[in-house]
């Protein structure tokens, strides 16, 4: 069988004929039987130009999408990567791997979540709902993921001709998009009934968790290898320039990405002129308006008008932890199950005008931290978003009397 082996037109020859059998029905096991003994590994270059090909032969991409948990099946540890470049520390590839990482940690602990309700009293099925409407609500996150891939990744691929593979691979995506919905309303739906919250992972969570975990092997053993062959640097660069307009999910890189060529880095998105951010009562140069949000005793947290969190200062002593997995993603997620309902009331009494300002105090470690939201509105009293403020006034309630003159405080 060596002929397979060492050409590649026949390799993608056998690999074609061995797709259209599974697609004409014969059993994934059997298939999966024959590519081990003729093909042993198959590079990955050459699954992506067999499935280009068979679609530009007239085989329809629904129909390449509807077979494609079976493709990964069949093909599942069979696909060479062994010849895939390194990536440097924040390049988009080792930010999506790393997302991965992090994917693959939250489904995890929902199948370990899943599994647990076998065995806890009925007491606690009620808290065991909420954490794997939590996990899944984090699972959420991978929608920014699955659009960094198909607004900034595949528009590069299909200039050069590879169209087939992400059309495909989107078609997942929004397969993935449904089950995870579908999840966690069936989650919210549910009793705290053990048969019924089983049942319930049975037909829906499992496979939604499943899906998401494919889509992982799919990534890393196709669609990476090919998009690092496939890019030049300077569109990597493009990648990673927009990615913030979009957001991370569930990681956030700690290592800024600095490509190796320095044309890589045309355009540097700057506004021609001087590079003040012009307000209607001064200006600022970016450096000072950063200084000053940062410098701020508050912590700030912006949402935008469609839900989504767009911006969050980094001050050196923030009260609640904030990091950039969080841009993008819509608010609701990003508070535990048990408040969802409080978000919603806020914001819908925000949007409405009925409310305008919604403060809240609590006791926290030992000191009392103050939360505000207020809406936000432009010059027509439209709504346009809201803005968190926090505040830890445990020192400032202590103040008596008054202070006059210049002292300094001790830094702590």
């Amino acid at each position: 069988m060596s002929e397979f082996i060492n050409n590649s037109e026949q390799r993608k020859k056998r690999l074609k004929e061995l797709i259209l059998r599974l697609h004409g029905g014969e059993e994934p096991e059997t298939v999966r039987n024959k590519l081990i003994e003729h093909l042993q590994q198959v590079p990955y270059n050459e699954v992506v130009e067999t499935e280009q090909e068979l679609i530009a032969e007239g085989l329809p991409a629904d129909e390449v999408l509807k077979f494609c948990d079976l493709h990964t099946m069949v093909l599942e540890g069979h696909i060479d990567t062994s010849s895939q470049r390194k990536i440097s520390p924040g390049h988009p590839v080792d930010v999506f791997i790393e997302e991965n990482k992090a994917i693959r940690n939250v489904t995890g602990e929902a199948r370990k979540a899943i599994e647990r309700v076998r065995n806890i009293s009925d007491d606690a099925l009620h808290e065991s709902l909420m954490e794997i409407q939590g996990l899944f609500n984090q699972l959420m996150d991978v929608d920014k993921h699955y659009k960094r891939k198909e607004y900034l990744v595949f528009p590069y691929l299909e200039k050069k001709g590879i169209t087939g593979p992400p059309k495909v691979m989107w078609g997942k995506h929004d397969e993935i998009r449904t089950l995870l919905r579908g999840a966690i309303e069936s989650v919210k739906a549910c009793p705290p009934d053990r048969d019924e919250l089983l049942a319930v992972a049975d037909m829906m969570l499992l496979p939604a968790l499943k899906a998401v975990e494919d889509m992982i092997g799919k990534e890393e053993e196709i669609l990476f290898p090919m998009a690092l062959d496939s890019l030049t640097e300077a569109e990597w660069y493009e990648v990673h320039r927009q990615t913030l307009d979009i957001g991370y999910c569930l990681y956030d890189p700690q290592v800024e990405w600095i490509p190796s060529v320095s044309q890589a880095a045309p355009d540097s998105g700057q506004t021609p002129g001087d590079g003040l951010v012009r307000l209607p009562s001064g200006s600022f140069a970016v450096e000072e308006l950063l200084a000053i949000l940062n410098t701020l005793p508050v912590d700030v947290t912006f949402v935008d008008r469609n839900d989504k969190v767009k911006y969050f200062s980094q001050g050196s002593h923030r009260i609640f932890t904030r990091n950039r997995a969080i841009l993008n993603r819509d608010v609701r997620l990003c508070h535990p199950p048990g408040s969802v309902h409080i978000v919603e009331k806020i914001l819908d009494d925000f949007k409405s005008g009925r409310e305008n300002y919604a403060p809240f105090w609590i006791q926290m470690k030992g000191r009392f931290i103050h939360i505000a939201y207020y809406a936000l509105r432009d010059e027509h009293n439209q709504y346009i978003g809201t803005l968190e403020v926090s505040q830890d006034l445990t020192e400032l309630r202590k103040l008596e009397g008054e202070r006059r003159i210049l002292a300094y405080e001790t830094k702590k």
